[in-house]
């Protein structure tokens, strides 16, 4: 006999009153973060494989099958929506097919994915679109709306897993304001972490009864100082109480931690690990008495694939093939973004060419993008060109005093370079043979970060590796000669990341306040990929002629130059041989 919905409905509701019965659970946690747009598993322009969601899908998958969907959650923190070709044409070229991501989380069957600054960075129209279209929560509990004071985006959500209640709470970065323009986040400000993510989970524990709770968060997992906002996960693993799993991400640096009570896990980046934790809870009279905990990483095989869904996206990752493969112009002879470390270089003379193209702008600050990146000379395809520019700001233009000028300049050689005096041992450039963070490989690696290694176009200047933090920069003048006057004030543009405060710069360095950078700016533009196509369109190539005019440019050395050259030199030969 055929039953009416209600029926079941019915049967559901009383399901959940009933609770599980007494005995011994034991869930499984799958987690993913970082994905950066790694969808597919072609790298578009050769034969090669990489790891992508195709085989993160498989592992989960098998699991699943092993040991029952009912006992597996599988969890998103955040940054789904940018770095890849497939992200980018499905963000802003085709608008109206349903996004690939959100179908392909669909078909993943994630329980939560938690939104990313860099989710963020795509805009309303995009992030917005993704929300409606997937099938499960988008989450970021702290990004809170202006006009209500309620969360912008989803907070929380319950999820049954063989019997047992599951609460997974989601937020984003705090730090958003000194990432992106307000553009992009109109409507909203974020909360710190820190009390929020304690307080939520003590009123969904008191709402929901969970038997279960796991928090995604967008922060790195920082040093448990208390000190980054932009990385607050293990100050969130030393204070939290009533949490299983803590979800991090944004540092693309893998971690575990356990304790008594707790897991914190962070894959990474780019489908390279897969987060596993294991929770066993032993039920007695509908309570939870015992719970034990575990967490791993998971190497991700990129040749272990879902073929199926393959072969369900296949005419999507046509289409973003035939989009990244198609010629856009030529490059007259090879670039190599590493050359950006030890002076000028084609690379940053195109970035500085393009910043100073936008007018008002006098002065530029730039930095490699790309860590090391190289571009044969020849024909030059649309992909090439997130090689020579991978993310999505816009640029800005702002006015600064020459004062302002230097002492960020000051600021931005010193988390590139050290004062040397030429004895053995000593380098030019901030490394160290340690450990990279991100990949766990033993080899020679910058302190910094080098997207915030900023050099200045439209400049005449030199930058004295012997002199101390704030007597390295001498600035001779303008690029086309003019004196450069310390109390002047200058059009500089840079990015919209750098403008709204992005690796500290404008504010420790400059001493600018970016929380009002708007009453400085003069300009906007597109984002500088954007520009980037542009200038192709209009040029045809990138030739050092067209890129390099020292009276658009300016120029700038490290001196004393044998003493710097030579120096440099060995660094070069420790951090790329």
């Amino acid at each position: 006999m055929k039953r009416n919905p209600i029926f079941y409905v019915f049967l559901l509701a009383l399901a959940s009153c009933c609770g599980p019965e007494d005995g011994t659970y034991s869930l499984q946690l799958f987690t993913t973060n970082d994905v950066h747009g790694r969808y597919f598993d072609s790298l578009y322009v050769d034969d090669g494989v990489r790891q992508s969601l195709y085989a993160v899908s498989r592992y989960v998958d098998s699991v699943r099958t092993a040991d029952g969907a009912e006992n597996v959650i599988f969890v998103d923190a955040g940054d789904c929506l940018q770095g890849d070709n497939a992200a980018y044409y499905y963000n802003y070229v085709d608008t109206v097919t349903p996004h690939l991501y959100a179908r392909m989380a669909n078909y993943m069957g994630y329980d939560a994915v938690v939104v990313g600054n860099h989710d963020v960075e795509t805009g309303h129209a995009v992030y917005d679109r993704i929300a409606r279209q997937l099938d499960m929560p988008f989450m970021a509990a702290n990004a809170l709306r202006n006009d209500t004071g309620k969360p912008y985006f989803d907070d929380y959500t319950i999820v049954r897993k063989n019997g047992l209640k599951v609460a997974i709470l989601g937020y984003t970065n705090p730090n958003m304001k000194n990432w992106l323009a307000e553009d992009l986040w109109k409507g909203m400000h974020f909360e710190s972490l820190i009390p929020i993510v304690q307080q939520d989970v003590d009123k969904v524990m008191a709402k929901e009864h969970p038997h279960v709770v796991v928090v995604a968060v967008h922060s790195g997992t920082g040093e448990g100082d208390g000190s980054s906002l932009e990385s607050q996960g293990l100050d969130l693993y030393k204070s939290l109480t009533g949490v299983d799993f803590l979800v991090c991400s944004h540092d693309h640096r893998p971690a575990i931690y356990t304790k008594d009570g707790m897991c914190l896990i962070n894959t990474g980046s780019h489908c390279r690990n897969i987060g596993h934790g294991t929770v066993t809870l032993e039920i007695k009279d509908g309570k939870v008495v015992s719970r034990k905990h575990s967490a791993e990483l998971v190497p991700v095989r990129k040749d272990l694939v879902d073929t199926e869904m393959r072969d369900l996206f296949r005419s999507d990752y046509e289409a973003v093939k035939a989009f990244t493969v198609k010629p856009v112009g030529t490059l007259a002879r090879d670039m190599r973004t590493r050359d950006a470390y030890t002076g000028m270089c084609d690379y940053m003379d195109l970035l500085h060419t393009l910043s100073l193209s936008c007018t008002p702008a006098r002065v530029s600050f730039a930095a490699p993008l790309t860590f090391n990146g190289y571009l044969e000379a020849g024909t030059l395809v649309y992909n090439d060109l997130f090689t020579i520019y991978p993310f999505e700001n816009q640029l800005f233009v702002v006015e600064m005093t020459g004062k302002e000028i230097k002492d960020y300049l000051e600021f931005s050689y010193d988390t590139w370079i050290n004062t040397v005096s030429g004895r053995k041992g000593e380098h030019v450039l901030k490394i160290s043979n340690e450990p990279d963070p991100r990949t766990g490989q033993e080899r020679w690696s910058f302190d910094g970060r080098a997207y915030n290694f900023d050099s200045a176009g439209g400049l005449v200047y030199t930058v004295d590796v012997t002199e101390k933090y704030g007597s390295r920069v001498k600035i001779e003048s303008l690029a086309d000669g003019t004196s450069f006057d310390m109390s002047g004030k200058y059009n500089v543009a840079m990015t919209s990341y750098r403008a709204s405060g992005g690796g500290a710069i404008m504010r420790e360095g400059a001493k600018v306040d970016t929380d009002n950078i708007e009453s400085r700016v003069v300009a906007k533009y597109p984002e500088i990929r954007n520009i980037l196509y542009d200038f192709l369109a209009g040029h045809g190539s990138i030739d050092p002629a067209a890129i390099s005019d020292p009276s658009v440019i300016g120029h700038w050395s490290f001196v004393p130059e044998k003493l710097a050259g030579r120096m440099l030199e060995k660094d070069m030969e420790l951090l790329f041989d």
